[in-house]
């Protein structure tokens, strides 16, 4: 089969300013080389604690935020750093599903 989506060490930074008047300047890595794939007929689902990243990736795959590092692949095409009217097109193709946590489980204990 092929692969729909292929991601390969995804990474993002946040930068954090220090000191005062924010002049120090260090950074949080908010995701760190994240990798896989998703082959066409299949599905994934990101499941992890609250600020462990999933948001955080799922906006660099639709590209709404930009990487630190890696590479998005969309039917073998990298679009890493596509922009403007390839970009329209691949929205038209590729959506995420953010999901309230509390309701994801069957609750019913009767």
């Amino acid at each position: 089969m092929s692969n729909i989506l292929t991601i390969q060490g995804l990474s993002k930074e946040f930068p954090i300013k220090k000191g005062w008047f924010g002049q120090g300047k260090e950074s949080f890595r908010a995701v760190d080389d994240v990798g896989f794939t998703v082959e066409r007929g299949k599905t994934l689902g990101l499941i992890g604690e609250s600020g462990s990243g999933k948001s955080t990736i799922g906006r660099m795959i639709l590209r709404l935020m930009e990487p630190t590092e890696g590479k998005i692949y969309f039917h073998d095409k990298d679009i890493t750093d596509v922009k403007n009217a390839s970009l329209r097109t691949y929205y038209s193709k590729v959506q995420i599903i953010f999901q309230d946590s509390a309701s994801t489980f069957n609750h019913d204990v009767s």
